[in-house]
């Protein structure tokens, strides 16, 4: 467990939490929120590519999941065969059922080494984890447009970040338009009513979540749904 604790903080936190410092340090203004959006940005432009192939993986995965139903239900019977058609057609469409996962799961690690620089980094103690090369002027001021503090909770942050998450995860949830079926099994309208509720249910834990952490944390999911919301828009635009 050492192992793995050392190899987060060696490659992922500090790392992290040293390209913060030096932003702000560097930054015309040395205003700790400027910091937190730049290096948002600049991991999200980082990440660019990987979240494209995810966004082409989700849209080819809804357009033949119609073709896939087909396949279920005239091969009911026959399970095996079933699935090796399914195999096939998602071979054929250089696809599978992790593709859209596993770019996700790649991020997990950055995401959770980011929410930690956000949180427990916006302490004196942390800086014990400078490079020697960082320049640091002891305090740091953790106001955003001199105003709000990003060291802890603020409503305003918080509901915006929330709201934001909410509009991101809509726009990833519409569909690809299809040809209505007169049936609805039970399945499809479970999934139909739990991808209605979702945009509610992870922006509600969101915005529950955020009220009692530092404020940075909404600041960097503001920026992170505002870049996913524009990536979206001109991927679709493009396709």
């Amino acid at each position: 467990m050492n192992i793995f604790s050392g190899a987060f903080n060696t490659f992922l936190y500090r790392p992290l939490f040293n390209s913060l410092i030096l932003l702000y340090e560097y930054l015309p203004g040395k205003d700790f929120g400027f910091a937190v959006i730049v290096l948002t940005f600049l991991l999200r432009m980082l990440l660019f590519p990987l979240m494209s192939r995810t966004i082409k993986y989700q849209k080819i995965m809804t357009e033949i999941q119609p073709k896939v139903k087909e396949i279920q239900e005239r091969l009911k019977d026959d399970q095996e065969k079933q699935m090796k058609e399914i195999m096939a057609l998602y071979k054929e469409k250089k696809v599978s059922p992790f593709s859209v996962f596993i770019p996700l799961l790649i991020q997990l690690p950055l995401l959770i080494a980011l929410f930690r620089v956000f949180s427990a980094g916006i302490s004196s103690d942390e800086m014990v984890n400078l490079y020697s090369f960082v320049p640091s002027s002891g305090e740091i001021n953790y106001l955003f447009l001199n105003i709000i503090s990003l060291s802890s909770p603020n409503i305003i942050l918080t509901t915006l970040a929330a709201a934001t998450q909410f509009f991101q995860i809509k726009m990833q949830n519409q569909k690809t338009k299809t040809k209505k079926s007169k049936k609805k099994d039970s399945i499809a309208q479970f999934s139909a009513m739990s991808q209605k509720q979702m945009p509610y249910l992870l922006s509600g834990f969101t915005f529950i979540f955020l009220l009692r952490a530092p404020s940075a944390l909404s600041l960097y999911l503001i920026v992170t749904s505002l870049f996913s919301i524009g990536q979206q828009h001109i991927l679709k635009k493009h396709a």
